[in-house]
């Protein structure tokens, strides 16, 4: 196995941005000035590196997560270019999952985007140290302090900028380095590989060194010999600013803010500078914690070699020549190809048959990796997403990911025999590489159901089973996912007796059912003592009432949003079996569901309008008309920012609808936000629509 790089000169990262706020494009001259590619690819003439799907190249959008590894000043770093769109939020996910910093990419006209709150969120949720990159300073209505303002307000963080632009849309010419007090000016001829330090503009000069005191005053908190010279009004270093920088940002305490136009090669390569100067490396990461399966105690594991192994699966895809790729990040310990690790979810092995460094959608085979690297391996059958591998002789846990349940759904129909075949080992396929797709046969109908997160992803799914595997269907429309739950609390007592003639089943159970918290769809607890109900029979329970909540007594929708906990019952020395208690606690989920004061749930969207003045008007009156709640609006510039929640039901065609309204001048986003109650008058046409109300 060849000797891995230093751990302190390794960067995993992400690159994080709402749609088209130039991810790609700043990832393509990443990879261009770093020598890992000679030519940049483009989004617009879909010759992207990192968007290697063909989806993605027509729609000049990411859709998947790709990986890849260049090098920068003897410093190696694993970028994952994330999707922006929101109906990819699970790709995010699950990136940041695994990465130890981040960079998220602004654009310099449009600032903080609902996409960007949401991703900013997620990273948040993992703590992950970021730096920012104001992108598309050449762009007109380009405002390098509104974009820092907008973070200010929308992300409630504490941006420092450490850079200033030269001047603003097509006066945009490069940048002023906060730290060394030097304009940069970068050479067109060279598409940007050299540049220039002169002298600041004297126009510039009074903003720049306020900034750069407003810099230090920020880092001196990070660092007590800078805090010392501050307060002493003594010379402070560049070197002592980066060393406080560099603390604050592994703190997640405050954001560097760095501008550039990626388009016009401007800002990229200081932008690689900060990556490697702020970003942290596997060794500034507090060690994983994970619960020992077989003793349930919690364990640390470092990001050392020498270490036992222990590595998260984050993302499965199908590869047309190798088969399926299992993309893992190790946190510890080392292994080689060839050899085998523990699903300790699963308690199955895994042999790692071949290991490969990912190159977006070209591979690299490997030796061996170690703790720190980003790597796929072909051979895993057994392994999901969120599984842990890892050493057999020291099991570990690593704790799983959540992913958004599905809200959208359409009926698809082979044309053939061959077809339908083909189909589902197709539909299986996607379902391993996407936590949030489902699919499903609807009892009545025989259909084939499939479910996403929003129009797009179910277009892009369709799109990939025609195209990718060669499935010729006919699709239905697209339809709500609606969902049920109770009200009220209710318990509900279920004694499960069967008499056979030989042993029977008897299980006996009661069961509190009430409303859970919103989004968390289910939770279990257990209250009853084993002389009531031995211990092995409670996950039965569990698992019996997590089958009932497929379907509801409503119209049959699935129950979420609920409450159990089982809290007495008995049980038959002889004829008590798992599955007597499984019954009985689908049963008692059942009696729940009738007498608890079940509702219908539809899926409600978290939306953003802009417009120009001019349409307020007409856009408001339409969303009125499609039950959306306005929650505010305010003018940004010329135009007006509409913030509304609207039930996904009323938005399909929403796209052309706005189109039309506004001669295409407005835009939105759109993005799931929560299941609420349907209103009366909704749920009766609703189920008019069933057949099941006369």
């Amino acid at each position: 196995m060849s000797t891995p790089p230093s751990l302190d000169k390794t960067r995993n990262i992400g690159i994080m941005a709402h749609i088209d706020a130039g991810k790609t494009t700043a990832t393509e001259r990443i990879l261009y000035y770093t020598g890992k590619v000679h030519r940049m690819g483009e989004v617009d003439d879909g010759a992207a590196t990192m968007d290697w799907m063909e989806q993605e190249r027509e729609r000049g959008i990411t859709i998947t997560s790709a990986a890849i590894t260049c090098s920068w000043k003897n410093h190696r770093i694993n970028i994952i270019d994330t999707p922006g769109h929101v109906d990819f939020t699970a790709e995010v996910e699950r990136s940041l999952r695994v990465l130890d910093g981040a960079v998220a990419i602004f654009d310099a006209a449009g600032g903080v985007e609902p996409q960007s709150e949401t991703v900013w969120r997620q990273a948040d949720k993992y703590h992950i140290p970021r730096i920012a990159y104001v992108n598309k300073m050449d762009r007109i209505g380009a405002d390098f302090g509104m974009v820092l303002d907008s973070m200010r307000e929308r992300l409630h963080t504490r941006p420092v900028p450490i850079q200033l632009p030269l001047g603003a849309e097509d006066r945009f010419t490069g940048l002023v380095d906060l730290i060394t007090m030097k304009a940069v000016h970068y050479d067109e001829a060279t598409l940007g590989v050299t540049w220039e330090e002169r002298e600041i503009p004297a126009a510039l000069d009074e903003q720049a060194r306020s900034m750069r005191r407003e810099l230090i005053e920020a880092v001196a908190d990070f660092d007590d010999e800078v805090m010392e010279k501050y307060l002493g009004n003594e010379e402070i270093t560049s070197a002592e600013i980066q060393r406080a920088l560099r603390a604050g940002t592994l703190k997640d305490a405050i954001v560097p803010v760095l501008c550039g136009a990626s388009v016009k090669n401007r800002g990229v390569q200081h932008l690689l500078d900060a990556v490697v100067s702020y970003l942290p490396s596997p060794l500034d990461i507090p060690p994983v914690e994970g619960v020992n399966p077989y003793t349930e105690r919690i364990e640390k594991r470092s990001a050392d070699p020498d270490e036992p192994f222990t590595a998260l699966a984050f993302k499965i895809m199908t590869d047309p020549f190798v088969g399926k790729l299992t993309y893992f990040r190790v946190y510890s310990g080392r292994i080689a190809a060839g050899e085998t690790a523990l699903n300790s979810g699963t308690e199955k092995k895994e042999r790692l048959s071949r290991i490969l460094l990912m190159s977006s959608n070209k591979r690299d085979d490997v030796q061996g990796v170690a703790a720190g690297d980003i790597a796929a391996a072909v051979g895993l059958r057994n392994t999901r997403t969120g599984d842990t591998l890892c050493d057999p002789k020291h099991p570990l846990m690593l704790e799983s990911m959540n992913f958004p349940i599905p809200v959208i759904s359409i009926a698809i129909e082979p044309r053939s025999k061959a077809d339908q075949e083909r189909m589902s080992a197709a539909l299986t396929a996607l379902a391993d590489e996407d936590p949030t797709f489902q699919y499903s046969v609807d009892a009545e109908t025989g259909q084939m159901i499939i479910s996403g997160m929003g129009e797009l992803h179910l277009e892009i799914l369709v799109d990939r089973l025609l195209r990718e595997f060669k499935v010729q269907a006919n699709i239905g429309r697209p339809q709500v996912a609606y969902r049920e739950t109770i009200t009220e609390p209710v318990t509900s007592e279920i004694e499960f007796v069967k008499q056979t003639g030989g042993k029977g089943q008897y299980a006996h159970v009661v069961v509190e059912f009430e409303p859970g918290e919103q989004g968390k769809i289910f939770s279990f607890s257990n209250l009853a003592s084993p002389l009531e109900v031995p211990n092995q029979f409670v996950r039965p329970v569990e698992q019996g009432i997590k089958e009932a909540m497929v379907s509801g007594v409503i119209a049959g929708y699935p129950i979420i949003d609920i409450k159990a906990t089982l809290t007495g019952g008995s049980f038959h020395d002889v004829d008590s079996t798992e599955l007597a208690f499984k019954i009985a606690g689908s049963m008692a989920l059942q009696d729940a569901a009738r007498r608890g004061k079940a509702i219908l749930m539809e899926p409600v969207m978290e939306l953003e309008v802009v417009t120009p003045e001019e349409y307020f008007g007409s856009i408001l009156s339409d969303l009125a008309a499609r039950r959306a709640r306005i929650a505010n609006h305010h003018k940004r510039r010329d135009a007006q920012v509409i913030s509304a929640q609207a039930p996904l039901a009323e938005m399909f065609g929403y796209a052309t609808a706005l189109r039309n309204t506004s001669q295409g001048r407005a835009i939105f986003t759109m993005q799931f936000s929560s299941y609420q109650k349907v209103t009366e008058e909704v749920g009766k046409k609703l189920l008019q629509k069933m057949g099941l109300m006369v």
